[in-house]
């Protein structure tokens, strides 16, 4: 850990004495993000009893959040490039802090719904720029360290989640969690997030909008799929973002200030790391939800007994994330991922395979193994997608690849209600996550030799600053 905050000449980045305090920022801000996803799921009975509601109205409590922080991710990217990336990570953690307190103090649904969808877009604004804070925070040799370190981070959110917000459920309601630690990030993120002046020139308005309608109709379309809204609603929420998914194209083309820099693509290794992720999170979002049927209808465990089933996978992620990170920094990361993604597709089919009367620890040892999988591929597989672009990109990289995270967990959730939709057991929807994770596999070694080139390009340069 003591190297991430060491010096070398010719660093890039923020002075090790500096990193502590903005990283730490990050990590608040992370855990945040990712607890209420966890934490929110389990308190939804306890919202519908409270607000004398449906069951399937409190759900919008957890869709309407994702609908609004997915669709707004990209265009918080391209804010921050005009006004700097520490404002709009404080501007969300303040956002963040405020919609929690609205949330503890509403007694309707409607008003619980307005403040979760602010709550949406404040963490759209420090999740679509966090990991190009960890490039502008960190000199590049040891940017997958970093990044090891932000898996680690998520790794406990997902972890401690549903254990801690059981206990404060017990004595208070879910928001107020989160309003204390969002408050403390503020006062951080002001004081050690790095300075940077905005570019000069205006924004694509036209291609917000269009970013918006086209994640924002994608979304609900799959929330529709999932709550067996009438089929032509939803089949016209799927038109609505491939009408306006394909204008957002053109207007990008075109726009002298695009919302995503499309020039990004042309870099292959980038492309192929980005279509490495999205299959990757396709895999691992369907598998969360697949085994929560698979071991409480198809096993017959208790939601208790399926949540400490569940640990393996992020207390692994914990362990090999990090590790995974530092060697991204020293080896060829897309062998690194590529190895991490054979893991996870035996994993996954390991757990296929799981018979109805089989022990505990058969679910435990596959569990963990697709978590050592892919901690091993999300570290290397950022530092190839954060480092493939100019410095100057890494903003708009970042919104990419939280867009494309988004988007693959949530087809993985779409294509596990499709299954259970058609009557087919649930081990199907997991032999579709192996099929997802060799796709992603493919792209991951569809680089290795581009990645390999551009390594030895790294430590020719460093060689020379040395000298």
């Amino acid at each position: 850990m003591s190297r991430l905050f060491s010096n070398r000449p010719g660093d890039d980045g923020l002075p090790g004495s500096e990193r502590r305090l903005a990283v730490l920022a990050l990590i608040l801000g992370t855990t945040m993000a990712v607890m209420d996803n966890s934490m929110v799921n389990l308190a939804l009975p306890s919202i519908a009893a409270d607000l004398e509601v449906a069951s399937a109205d409190a759900v919008w409590v957890t869709n309407l959040f994702q609908v609004t922080c997915a669709a707004f991710l990209l265009v918080f990217a391209a804010v921050s490039e005009l006004v700097g990336r520490r404002r709009v990570y404080m501007g969300g953690l303040v956002l963040f802090a405020l919609a929690a307190l609205g949330c503890a103090l509403s007694r309707s649904l409607e008003a619980l719904l307005a403040f979760r969808a602010l709550q949406g877009v404040a963490a759209a604004a420090t999740l679509s720029i966090g990991p190009s804070l960890y490039r502008a925070i960190f000199p590049s040799r040891l940017l997958g360290s970093a990044l090891g370190l932000s898996s680690l981070v998520v790794g406990i959110g997902y972890a401690a989640g549903p254990a801690l917000g059981g206990s404060i459920l017990s004595v208070a309601s879910w928001p107020w969690l989160f309003a204390l630690p969002a408050m403390g990030a503020v006062a951080l993120a002001w004081r050690a997030l790095p300075r940077e002046p905005g570019r000069r020139g205006g924004f694509d308005g036209w291609g917000a909008l269009l970013a918006m309608a086209t994640l924002g109709g994608f979304f609900m379309a799959l929330d529709g799929n999932g709550a067996e809204l009438p089929g032509l609603e939803t089949l016209g929420w799927l038109a609505l973002s491939l009408a306006t998914g394909a204008a957002f194209l053109a207007r990008q083309r075109r726009a002298p200030y695009p919302l995503m820099a499309l020039s990004m693509f042309e870099e292959r290794r980038f492309t192929l790391a980005v279509s490495s992720q999205g299959l990757a999170f396709v895999g691992q979002g369907l598998a969360f939800v697949a085994l929560s049927f698979l071991y409480q209808q198809g096993m017959g465990f208790s939601p208790l007994e399926t949540a400490w089933l569940f640990t393996p996978w992020p207390l692994t992620i914990m362990v090999a994330g990090p590790l995974a990170g530092r060697l991204a920094d020293r080896l060829n990361p897309s062998l690194l991922s590529s190895a991490g993604l054979v893991l996870l597709m035996v994993g996954l089919g390991s757990l296929a395979r799981l018979e109805a009367d089989a022990e505990v620890i058969d679910c435990l040892w596959r569990t963990a193994l697709c978590g050592l999988g892919f901690g091993f591929f999300q570290p290397p597989n950022n530092r190839e997608l954060m480092g493939s672009v100019p410095a100057e990109k890494s903003a708009n990289a970042s919104g990419v690849m939280s867009t494309t995270r988004t988007v693959g967990q949530s087809l993985g959730v779409a294509l596990v209600g499709a299954c259970l939709a058609a009557g087919a057991p649930v081990q199907v929807a997991l032999w579709a996550g192996v099929i997802a994770t060799g796709l992603s596999l493919m792209a991951s070694l569809g680089r290795v030799s581009l990645a390999g080139e551009a390594q030895r390009a790294r430590r020719r340069a460093a060689v020379e600053r040395v000298q």
